[in-house]
């Protein structure tokens, strides 16, 4: 809601910042384009999980690629929680870095959003995979099981929600499979209305290691195909 409030209020600025709007054409298609994402058709995607530190950096840094400032772009990544955190995953995610600076540095943009996609697909299937662990606890409670289901289904979906689009265009069939696996997951620890039986939090494990599966291949396959030659995989 607030970027659209943004968005009428630059409308009915005087006529003299056209020249500004006519500019930020391209920038506001893009991010129309994103909102009617698939990812935005999950019921999920309704509400935006709350940034943190990483995620409000990849936005800003997102919204400069697509405007075309990798000036921008670049000083946001240098100085970010961003590069920080790839940082720390560095063992996991060689290169993925350095990488990520010489596309900006480039001004290829296909290039940095294959990366930012690498990057975020990989925390969501590490969250995955850790929420699979924790869940096969067996000195924990339902009740306990259910509700740390859900907290790491949040925790997912903040991160994968941010490149679900850039998934989409790369591996269809990936981004759906995601998608349907959260759906099931999510259904198995949604509290239980009054006089329903009560969540199976047992159930959320088999679509969390789907989810850890789909993203680990979609994940190899990207890192070994450069942006400029990534086919579409629709079938």
């Amino acid at each position: 809601m607030t970027g659209r409030a943004e968005l009428a209020r630059i409308f009915l600025r005087p006529p003299s910042v056209l020249p500004v709007l006519t500019a930020l054409a391209p920038v506001i298609i893009t991010a129309l384009a994103t909102i009617i994402s698939p990812a935005a058709a999950h019921h999920v995607g309704s509400y935006v999980p709350r940034d943190n530190a990483v995620t409000a950096n990849f936005k800003q840094m997102k919204f400069s690629v697509q405007a075309k400032k990798y000036d921008v772009a670049l000083r946001l990544f240098d100085d970010g929680a961003l590069r920080a955190e790839m940082r720390a995953h560095a063992v996991a995610l060689p290169g993925l870095e350095e990488g990520t600076r010489a596309a900006l540095l480039a001004g290829d943009g296909p290039e940095v959003e294959r990366r930012l996609m690498i990057f975020f697909a990989a925390l969501a299937r590490d969250l995955a995979l850790e929420a699979d662990r924790q869940l096969a606890r067996p000195d924990a409670s339902a009740e306990a099981r259910a509700a740390t289901g859900r907290k790491f289904l949040e925790a997912i979906w903040r991160y994968y929600n941010l490149v679900d689009f850039a998934v989409a265009t790369r591996d269809n069939k990936a981004s759906v499979a995601v998608r349907l696996a959260f759906d099931e997951a999510e259904a198995a620890v949604k509290p239980a209305a009054v006089g329903a039986a009560p969540a199976d939090p047992a159930g959320i494990r088999p679509p969390l290691q789907r989810i850890a599966q789909v993203l680990s291949t979609l994940i190899e396959r990207s890192l070994s195909t450069p942006s400029s030659t990534t086919p579409r995989r629709n079938s």
